[in-house]
C-alpha cells in the first residue's frame, strides 16, 4: 500500500512589517486619537524619538489606562484603521498560493494590535506567525507591553533586533521543513527594516515603501556602499506592486 502523498513545502517566504506597510499609519497615531480630553499631553501628540517606539507606546498605553480607555476603545480604533492601498489585493494572491508562499509578520508593534487587525481584516490564517512584543491586560484593564527579547544588536531598539529575529525565523524553519526556503521577499517601510533586509542574500528581495524611511537609506546605502546589501531592492507604493514582484518569482523555474 502507497503511502500517503505531502504537499512539498512553501518555496517562498514573504514578511511583512505592520506600522505602515501592512496597514496605512503607524497604530501609535490611531491610539493618540482617542486619548481623552481636550488637551493631551504634549509627549502624547509629538511621538516617539527614534529607538524609542516600544518604550513610548508603553507610556500611550499607560495613559490611556489612567484615563480610562479600556479594550473596547482600543480595539475598536486598531479595527479602525485602513489598510495601506493595495493590501488586501496582495492577501488576496497570497491566500490564492498557499502551496508556493509562506507569510509571516515581523513587527516591533504589539500582539493585540496586530492580532485584532489580521483578525477583523479576515487574513490571520495568511501568516505562519506573528513576531512581535507580546501584549496583555492587566486585571485593571490597562493593556501592557513587553519586550520580545533581549540581544546585542548596536543598530536596534533594546527590545527587539528584526535580523536576530529573521535568522532564527528561517533556521527554525529550516529544520522544520528539511529545506530552505528559495527565496525571501522582506515588505517594510522603517528604518528598523534596514537591519534585517542586511540579513537577505542575493537571490532574496527587499521591498521599502516608496518614499519612506527604508527607501530612502537603501538609497544611500547602494550610493555609498555598494554591496552592503545583497539583495535586490524593488521598491512598492501599492501592494500591487508587490504582487507583480511576487508573480514573476512564481512564473520563474
Amino acid at each position: 500500500m502507497s503511502s500517503p502523498s505531502t504537499s512539498p513545502p512553501c518555496r517562498f517566504l514573504v514578511l511583512f512589517d505592520f506600522d505602515e506597510t501592512i496597514i496605512h499609519e503607524s497604530s501609535d497615531d490611531a491610539m493618540v486619537r482617542i486619548a481623552p480630553g481636550p488637551a493631551p499631553p504634549n509627549w502624547l501628540r509629538e511621538g516617539f524619538r527614534p529607538g524609542c517606539y516600544h518604550a513610548h507606546m508603553c507610556q500611550v498605553l499607560a495613559y490611556l489606562g489612567e484615563h480610562g480607555v479600556r479594550e473596547d476603545g482600543i480595539r475598536a480604533a486598531i479595527e479602525g484603521i485602513a489598510p495601506t492601498p493595495g493590501m488586501p489585493v496582495l492577501f488576496a494572491f497570497l491566500r490564492e498560493r498557499p502551496q508556493d508562499f509562506e507569510c509571516a509578520v515581523i513587527s516591533d508593534a504589539n500582539a493585540y494590535f496586530i492580532d485584532t487587525w489580521l483578525r477583523r481584516a479576515g487574513v490571520r490564517q495568511l501568516f505562519a506567525e506573528v513576531l512581535t512584543n507580546p501584549a496583555s491586560f492587566s486585571a485593571n484593564g490597562h493593556l501592557l507591553l513587553r519586550p520580545f527579547h533581549a540581544h546585542a544588536c548596536p543598530r536596534c531598539p533594546k527590545n527587539m533586533c528584526k535580523q536576530t529575529i529573521l535568522r532564527d525565523y528561517l533556521a527554525r524553519r529550516t529544520h522544520e521543513r528539511g529545506v530552505s526556503f528559495q527565496r525571501v521577499f522582506y515588505v517594510g517601510d522603517g528604518d528598523n527594516d534596514i537591519c534585517p533586509t542586511l540579513a537577505l542574500g542575493h537571490r532574496d528581495t527587499a521591498c521599502p515603501r516608496r518614499g519612506f524611511p527604508m527607501h530612502h537609506i537603501l538609497q544611500e546605502m547602494q550610493a555609498s556602499q555598494p554591496g552592503a546589501c545583497q539583495a535586490t531592492v524593488l521598491p512598492w507604493a501599492n501592494g500591487e506592486d508587490v504582487v507583480d514582484c511576487l508573480q514573476k518569482a512564481v512564473g520563474e523555474r
